[in-house]
């Protein structure tokens, strides 16, 4: 089914309900929640999700797991996606947060195959036995790092979603401790107490997710790398393949690949 709101299918006696929704560029969508479980995955573009838990975000060849009544926001650049919506007592996955996980060749295809099964599929046909297998493959999906956390402290969750708006590699552990009036030994054990990182680790991880957005809406590596405060284009693209895997250009060229649906 495509571009049909859940509300009109949500009761329907079926453990998965799988629709193909279009967006307009940087639609955002705000923060709801489903009776379901949701995986939502973007066929195109990439997904930016914010929860009071943290900020994950959606590349290509991913998706995110959404428990049910989980309230999130969402922002859709030039995306088309396909969702699934899952009853909670079928859920594959019993993370109490969203996930981002790996969508492999096989679940991506059976993720395109699924909106196009009617609504009220034959359970025990072949639309059924589809439906199970994409249950099987999200099971075992891989998660993904492309989350950073926020804390539940106030304070120090307004600093954290304040840089998150406008992230700077350069910024220092002793401008934050001032604002919170910590040392700066004492602000380092109660930032990781908060997120379970170190104060540098999060801050590598914000500037390497806002990069993904930035590099998929076309903008060029080098404006990119001193605009988060790097020293030099090459310092900043050592970074993101340490941690991609591979350099932002060849990142930028698989989105560009992605087919279109």
């Amino acid at each position: 089914m495509r571009n049909v709101p859940l509300k009109s299918v949500d009761s329907l006696d079926r453990d998965v309900i799988a629709l193909g929704t279009d967006y307009l560029p940087n639609t955002l969508l705000e923060t709801h929640q489903h009776r379901r479980a949701q995986f939502l995955y973007p066929a195109t573009g990439l997904i930016e999700v914010s929860t009071d838990d943290g900020e994950w975000v959606i590349p290509p060849s991913c998706g995110v797991w959404i428990p049910p009544q989980t309230g999130h926001e969402t922002r859709m650049l030039d995306v088309s996606t396909r969702s699934l919506y899952i009853e909670p007592s079928a859920a594959p996955r019993h993370s109490k947060q969203c996930e981002v996980v790996n969508v492999s060749p096989l679940l991506r295809q059976l993720l395109l195959e699924a909106v196009d099964v009617p609504a009220e599929y034959d359970k025990k046909g072949r639309d059924g036995l589809l439906m199970q297998l994409i249950l099987c493959e999200l099971a075992k999906a891989k998660p993904l790092p492309f989350f950073a956390p926020i804390p539940q402290d106030s304070k120090l969750a307004k600093l954290c979603r304040d840089f998150i708006r406008d992230p700077k590699i350069d910024s220092l552990p002793q401008q934050w401790a001032d604002k919170l009036h910590k040392s700066e030994r004492s602000f380092s054990r109660f930032f990781r107490q908060q997120t379970g990182m170190s104060f540098s680790q999060w801050r590598q991880q914000v500037c390497l997710l806002n990069s993904l957005t930035q590099i998929l809406s076309g903008r060029g590596i080098t404006e990119i790398a001193f605009e988060l405060g790097y020293n030099s284009a090459g310092s900043f693209s050592t970074m993101f393949k340490k941690q991609m895997g591979q350099s932002p250009s060849h990142f930028s060229m698989d989105a560009l690949d992605i087919d279109r649906f």
